[in-house]
Parts: structure tokens; C-alpha cells; sequence
């Protein structure tokens, strides 16, 4: 085996880690959650669950930055930046550039203080919105996973 044909592994498995947990925070969790009685527990749940995947995810997305940034080094693809046919390359890094900047930015910084804060006020409504967010991701994430699948393999 190959560094190569290792670091696409370690992609593959990196991505299906994370997207795969979006994905089960988004459809089984947070609905699972929303069937609690009180909003208040809704948002502690949410918490708890969400900050046991949080590390998971950081190291899912180190992983799945540096191996594919690594296969792009391998390859000479860098100019594939500047082609539109390659647009699941651009979706990917705008999404793993969405998620390492809210993971290891922008919720450590301010976006847990200010959800924390945003629960005790209006806790449905801030519900709602995180579900809405985590849709969105997901939505975004699946269409970018499909596009590289075959943007990849043709």
C-alpha cells in the first residue's frame, strides 16, 4: 500500500465519522430530543449528547483536512481550484472550512456562551434554530459527498 491509497482511506473514514455523525445528531437525535417535555431539557440534552460528539468530530475533520490536502499535494491538483468542473472540490473545503471554523473557532470563542444564553431565554426557538442549522449542514454536506463520489469516479 501506498501513502496515497493510505491517506485516501484515512479521508474516506474521516468523512464518514463526521458526516455520519451530523447526520445522526440531525435525524435521530435532535428529533428524539424535541420529544421532551420541558424546552429546558430539550437544550441540556442537546448539550450533553452534542459535547460528547464535539471531539469526535474535531478529530474527524483534522483527519479528513490533512489527508485530502495531502492527496491534492500527491496529485498536483492545486489548479483543479480553478476549474468549475471540479466544483465537489470547492464544496468540500467550503465545508470542511465551515465546520473546522465553528468547531474550533467560532464555539469555543463565543457561539457556546451565546447558545447558552440564547437557550435561556427563547429555549424553543433556539432549538428550532439549531435544528434548522444542522438541516442545512446536512443538506449541504450529502450533496458535496455525492458530487465528489462521482466528481471522483465519474
Amino acid at each position: 500500500m501506498d501513502d496515497f491509497t493510505l491517506a485516501r482511506a484515512i479521508h474516506v473514514i474521516a468523512v464518514v465519522a463526521w458526516i455520519g455523525g451530523v447526520y445522526l445528531v440531525t435525524t435521530v437525535i435532535l428529533p428524539s430530543v424535541s420529544s421532551l417535555a420541558a424546552p429546558e431539557e430539550r437544550i441540556k440534552a442537546f448539550e450533553e449528547i452534542e459535547g460528547r460528539f464535539a471531539w469526535h468530530a474535531r478529530v474527524a475533520t483534522v483527519a479528513a483536512g490533512a489527508s485530502g490536502f495531502y492527496m491534492l499535494y500527491v496529485l498536483g491538483a492545486w489548479e483543479w481550484y480553478l476549474d468549475i468542473e471540479y466544483w465537489w472540490l470547492h464544496a468540500m473545503t467550503l465545508i470542511w472550512t465551515l465546520f473546522t471554523l465553528v468547531l474550533f473557532v467560532l464555539e469555543p470563542l463565543f457561539l457556546h456562551d451565546w447558545f447558552r444564553a440564547q437557550a435561556r431565554q427563547a429555549p424553543e426557538r433556539t432549538f428550532r434554530i439549531v435544528t434548522r442549522f444542522h438541516r442545512i449542514l446536512l443538506t449541504a454536506s450529502l450533496i458535496t459527498v455525492a458530487g465528489a463520489v462521482f466528481g471522483v469516479h465519474g
